[in-house]
Parts: C-alpha cells; sequence; structure tokens
C-alpha cells in the first residue's frame, strides 16, 4: 500500500544558498521511484507517495538523490501525511492564533528527537515564548515585539542544534497537511 509522506529539505533556496528549482526536485524524485509528487513553494517541500514505510530509509534515499543530482549536502526530514495530521490535531490552543505573533514549526532531523532539541535549548521564557513538541513537530510561538528575546530564535548560534531542525511557519505547515490529502491512497 502506498503512503504518504512530506519531504521537508533543510535550508534551500535560502539567501541564494542551495539553490534547487522544484520541478527539478520534482524530477529527481521521479526518478527514486516515488510517486504522485507535489512541491510546495520554493522552499523545499515535497510530497509524494511510497510503497517504503521506513521513514529513515525514505530520509537516506531522499538525500542520497539530491546529493546525485544536485551536489548538495542537505538534510531531509520525512513525515508521514498521517503522522503531520495527528501532530497537527494535537498542536497547542496558542499555536498559530495570536496576531502580531510568529508560530513556526520546528521539524526535528532524526537522529536527534523533539525531546532531546528542547532540552537542549531550554525551557522556553514564558515571558516571550511558548514551546510544546509533538513527535517530531516542535511547535512555537513569540510575539513579534519580544522575539529577539527568545530561546528559539537564538539556536541559529548553535550549529549542532540548528542543523538538526528545518523550520516552516504555521501557514505552510497546514497547507503541507493540506496537500498531502485526507487519507492515503
Amino acid at each position: 500500500m502506498m503512503l504518504k509522506y512530506i519531504a521537508l529539505l533543510r535550508g534551500v533556496n535560502v539567501g541564494g544558498k542551495n539553490k534547487i528549482i522544484m520541478t527539478d526536485l520534482k524530477s529527481s524524485f521521479e526518478r527514486q521511484g516515488f510517486r504522485n509528487i507535489v512541491t510546495y513553494i520554493n522552499s523545499g517541500n515535497v510530497i509524494f507517495g511510497s510503497d517504503i514505510t521506513d521513514e529513515t530509509a525514505l530520509k537516506a534515499a531522499c538525500e542520497k538523490r539530491i546529493s546525485a543530482d544536485f551536489g548538495l549536502d542537505i538534510a531531509v526530514c520525512v513525515i508521514s501525511a498521517a503522522d503531520l495530521r495527528k501532530a497537527l490535531s494535537n498542536a497547542p490552543a496558542w499555536w498559530n492564533e495570536a496576531p502580531d505573533t510568529r508560530h513556526d514549526a520546528f521539524f526535528v532531523i532524526p537522529p536527534m528527537t523533539a525531546a532531546e532539541i528542547c532540552a537542549h535549548v531550554g525551557e522556553a521564557k514564558a515571558e516571550y515564548e511558548k514551546a510544546y513538541y509533538y513527535g517530531k513537530v516542535i511547535f512555537w510561538s513569540a510575539p513579534m515585539a519580544t522575539f529577539s528575546r527568545t530561546r528559539w530564535s537564538k539556536i541559529t548560534k548553535d550549529k549542532a542544534i540548528y542543523k538538526a531542525v528545518t523550520v516552516r511557519n504555521a501557514n505552510t505547515a497546514l497547507k503541507l497537511a493540506e496537500l498531502a490529502g485526507e487519507k492515503n491512497e
């Protein structure tokens, strides 16, 4: 039975680095044997179908294909459409609610876990931000006015932790779940 997955490429088309044209990325995934491929926006989001059920194997296959086709060493988070929907249905009530607030989903790239990332970053500063995780998704929100004072805005300084996540805003995370559809094929 073919299952739907979302591949989230880390650091693609950011600041002119790691440039990949999405139509080329779609073709690359087709050559890998994946089916029903849809890319979404220019930041390396790919929805695809596969008979492979091992997300570690899918991650390795995606990374190897990207390296072969584009010459780039890109980390990939693979999450099943079902797991993304489940995480989103368990998102905290405050996530993606307040205006003038940044709402992000940090997708954890194995072998790191969400619990390890959260422990390393430390407890969210309650007066500036909120963080909660479910599965491999860390939900985070911070008012734009206090964004620079948050712990999570500073994870770029810790390369090991920063390289273990790929971030999408709430709108993108929700749209990916929508595009992946309600059911597996």
